[in-house]
């Protein structure tokens, strides 16, 4: 039902406000909402209770364009937890009567009356105000209202002036109060929008002795991973893999002696998703992994496939749990064109409940252990209600856990899994490589979909190999961290993107040769560094940039400002006094030129200023203002990312900017 002030379409709302909206604690979004009245001025303001459900100050809203009635205000929320939020709106009779008051006055209509009903609503305001310095600033004004020896044009300036408004702003006169509903909001701990992950194999990080990996070698890796900024490391399914039907090296249909088989088969008769591969070590090997993960600042993630080979143990203990064909096999996975003869599909239908419990059974497991984020393998081949309820049960009882959803899907499932409880999900932007695909695409995921779906950007995957990679040698490996490091709060790659590994298995697939998947692949990270062959300091770099910056720990401040040339990409984001604008080179072949046009005001500047900016990626300082000329080398250095130095004090004009000594137009 409409209140006596209309409040209409308050947003975010998810799902029709049948769900919650998302914020880590902390992180500032805009709420919302069209309001209006019959002839009045109209106030509006945000109410944020926290998860006891105590208010907190009210923020103001103001109109966000001119005659469209659509207010809006930024909140931030604190602590994790279950909020809610709604809009007030109210009719401000002070504010009808100050721009009543602007005309009648110096037309003299009804002078006397005006100055009186002036006096009158000022009086009722200053009863609002807390006593001190404030409220004597409103009572002064009443006085000057009401003051018959002064002329009425210096009554009416005593009432109008900035002090007074400053102080009504503050603590309007709020009549006809209505309230919108109240809507839900989760406030999660920032590592679900927030983080660097590291995806790698611990089996192929052997030794010449023992070329299978263990979790404790693998964790001889750590130490590197963590210098390269990274905070979450990923690994791969670490559980017992399945014999039958295992895939040989490259996909190969059998399997010869000694093929390592694939991790996401998962189950053996050594055990199941609780139980550990024998070669990679115990449960205490893997705690230790665990704990050393922990010293080097970073978390682990864990991959959850809920998926068995044909000797998992659930086969025989739980066959409804598994469709049968007409001729009583089991069917195997498929995503067409791939197949996955050494894996069984679960079927959910027969026994759902049974299915949620062992789930929630298994995912404790590995929560004991330390494990406190999970990445869901193909969650959208499973049900939605199924998710729905597991991430339910596991918010309930710990809400730090993160999981993170491969959800290569349609946009409508992708959404519906986010909306459910995904902390994060994988997203298309491997595939979008053009400027406009790119400007496009992440406009839509910072758009109205930010409030409850959160991107990792991973550039590769052990799955996919992108084109983009596979034909841009280094320079195509540096401009994507550059772009996924930048464009998002949480990106990722998988190992050996440092090394800019970019070999298919075949002309126009996506598929590494020699994958990881089907066999061990032992790097020599120390001679890769010695040749100068990782680019794992520019990624560092990049890691570091995102920590001292948190400007680029949010997601919903993207925006794109103007180019002259397709070739390159320019756009900021910003938090408070923290801009941060990167420029980027697409093409990994040629070297590009553009002159930039920049939105100052989007910068928190004004159009004539001309700042500092460092060169984040090379320490070089400049001289930039509306207008710049760039030259992107992908030998050189195909990015720049710059940081404004300092607020402008004595803003000068700019005939030629340049940006990192290149010609200047």
């Amino acid at each position: 039902m409409i209140g006596r002030i209309p409040i209409l379409d308050v947003r975010p709302a998810v799902d029709g406000g049948r769900r919650p909206a998302k914020a880590v604690e902390g992180e500032t979004f805009q709420v919302t909402a069209t309001v209006f009245g019959e002839g009045q001025e109209i106030g509006a303001n945000v109410v944020l209770l926290d998860p006891r459900g105590r208010p907190g100050p009210w923020t103001p809203m103001r109109e966000l364009e001119p005659g469209t009635d659509r207010f809006g205000a930024e909140v931030t929320p604190g602590s994790v937890g279950r909020w809610t939020y709604r809009v007030e709106a109210w009719s401000d009779p002070v504010a009808t009567w100050r721009q009543h008051a602007r005309i009648k006055i110096p037309a003299r209509i009804e002078v006397a009356l005006v100055l009186e009903e002036g006096a009158d609503l000022y009086e009722q305001a200053a009863a609002g105000v807390p006593d001190g310095p404030r409220r004597e600033v409103v009572r002064a004004a009443v006085r000057a209202l009401r003051d018959e020896s002064r002329p009425p044009l210096a009554r009416l300036a005593a009432a109008l002036s900035t002090e007074v408004g400053e102080v009504l702003s503050r603590y309007p006169l709020r009549e006809q109060v209505s309230s919108s509903d109240a809507l839900p909001l989760l406030v999660e701990r920032e590592r679900a929008l927030v983080g660097a992950w590291y995806e790698f194999f611990p089996r192929s990080e052997g030794t010449p002795e023992q070329p299978h990996g263990t979790f404790r070698s693998a964790a001889r890796r750590l130490p590197a991973i963590a210098e390269m900024g990274f905070d979450v490391v990923y690994l791969p399914p670490v559980h017992p893999i399945g014999v039958s039907f295992r895939k040989g090296r490259n996909n190969a249909l059998v399997a010869e002696a000694g093929d390592v088989g694939v991790p996401w088969a998962v189950g053996s008769p050594e055990g199941g998703h609780d139980a550990v591969h024998p070669e990679l070590g115990s449960l205490e090997d893997f705690d230790h992994f665990v704990e050393r993960a922990r010293s080097a600042g970073l978390e682990v993630a864990l991959d959850f496939a809920l998926q068995c080979s044909p000797d998992h143990p659930w086969v025989l203990k739980h066959p409804e749990w598994f469709r049968q064909r007409a001729d009583g096999s089991v069917a195997f996975a498929e995503n067409p064109p791939k197949k996955y003869q050494d894996i069984y599909p679960v079927f959910f239908d027969a026994d759902m409940d049974g299915l949620v419990a062992e789930t929630l059974r298994v995912l404790r497991f590995w929560m004991e252990r330390g494990v406190r984020i999970f990445r869901v393998d193909n969650p959208h081949t499973k049900p939605v209600v199924f998710w729905e309820r597991v991430l339910g049960e596991i918010g309930r009882t710990d809400p730090d856990v993160v999981f993170l959803a491969e959800a290569f899907t349609r946009p409508a499932m992708l959404r519906t899994l986010a909306q459910i409880g995904f902390q994060q999900s994988y997203t298309y932007f491997t595939w979008r490589n053009t400027r406009r695909e790119l400007i496009e695409y992440m406009r839509e995921l910072t758009g109205e979909s930010a409030a409850y779906l959160r991107p990792n950007l991973f550039v590769n995957t052990p799955d996919i190999l992108p084109a983009y990679l596979q034909d841009g040698g280094r320079a195509a490996f540096e401009v994507r961290a550059v772009l996924a490091a930048t464009l998002s709060p949480s990106w990722g790659m998988y190992s050996g993107y440092e090394l800019c590994e970019n070999e298919a298995l075949e002309p126009g697939g996506e598929e590494y040769a020699d994958s990881e998947k089907y066999q061990l692949r032992p790097r020599d990270w120390e001679a890769a560094g010695r040749e100068g062959r990782s680019i794992a300091p520019l990624i560092a770099r990049l890691n570091a940039i995102r920590r001292e910056h948190p400007a680029l720990r949010r997601l919903r401040n993207l925006h794109f400002h103007d180019a002259d040339n397709d070739a390159v990409i320019v756009y900021s984001k910003c938090s408070g006094a923290d801009v941060v604008v990167v420029v980027v080179n697409l093409d990994p072949h040629h070297t590009q030129e553009a002159t930039l046009s920049l939105d100052m005001p989007r910068l928190g500047l004004d159009w004539k200023d001309c700042v500092p900016v460092r060169d984040e990626l090379t320490g070089a300082v400049h001289q930039w203002g509306r207008s710049a000329y760039v030259r992107l080398c992908p030998g050189s250095g195909p990015a720049h990312v710059l940081t404004v130095v300092r607020p402008p004090s004595a803003p000068t004009s700019l005939s030629s900017p340049s940006i990192g000594g290149s010609p200047t137009r």
